[in-house]
């Protein structure tokens, strides 16, 4: 997977649902994607919260992105936004604290920032499953789409590959059962919870899911899935 901006709940179930997570850093940027965006609730709304970057090739890899240099004062209005909008939830003093905790983190380059996140996050859900950085396994890295995935898990000893339904389009089940390789996809069941008194916004970041859900109820919709 590449790494996202506090994903959905879907990403952490992936996550949590398999043996070894891996992380593309070497994989070119997408504009508009969820890497250094994603949404939130804002006065029943869902709405965006973006990470700043610098000005760059469209070519480049994620792991040679850069934040933008008016990240520190960036970083406070995204943290400002968040606080407004969440300041009555449940679990907002616990949640929010931890959240500017992880953007307490130094470095300007957009990998690691996303990398430091998701392992915070995923330490604070009780998820175990280590993450592996992409670059650091020994493949060919110029393999594109499904077939670097297959290089990847043949690397890594494993025979089962879980990707999100997105991508059913993206692999062919019957190419990776010739590599030995099971093809499942992951997806998400319909959940629900209560946001204030709203109508109910689906599939926003994992920040929406702490702040009004505790802990125990977190590791229920973790599991909250179906395998196809």
């Amino acid at each position: 997977m590449q790494p996202y901006f506090f994903p959905y709940i879907g990403y952490f179930q992936l996550m949590n649902a398999v043996d070894e997570f891996v992380i593309y850093d070497n994989i070119q940027f997408a504009k508009k994607g969820w890497v250094n965006r994603n949404r939130i609730l804002v006065n029943g709304k869902d709405e965006y919260i973006t990470v700043p970057l610098k000005k760059d090739s469209d070519y480049l890899n994620i792991v040679d992105r850069q934040l933008a240099a008016s990240w520190d004062s960036d970083k406070k209005k995204i943290l400002s936004r968040i606080k407004e909008s969440y300041r009555k939830a449940p679990f907002f003093n616990e949640i929010f604290q931890f959240i500017e905790e992880l953007f307490s983190f130094e470095a300007k380059n957009l990998f690691d920032f996303l990398f430091y996140a998701l392992e915070g996050t995923k330490s604070k859900l009780g998820i175990a499953t280590p993450l592996i950085i992409s670059s650091n396994i020994p493949i060919n890295h110029t393999l594109k789409a499904q077939d670097k995935v297959l290089e990847i898990v043949n690397a890594r000893n494993g025979n089962i590959y879980i990707n999100p339904i997105g991508g059913t389009e993206l692999y062919d089940k019957n190419t990776c059962q010739t590599k030995g390789i099971d093809l499942q996809f992951l997806k998400a069941n319909e959940i629900s919870y209560l946001q204030f008194k709203n109508v109910f916004v689906p599939f926003l970041s994992i920040i929406d899911i702490m702040m009004f859900n505790s802990k125990e109820k977190i590791d229920l919709l973790l599991l909250d899935y179906t395998l196809h």
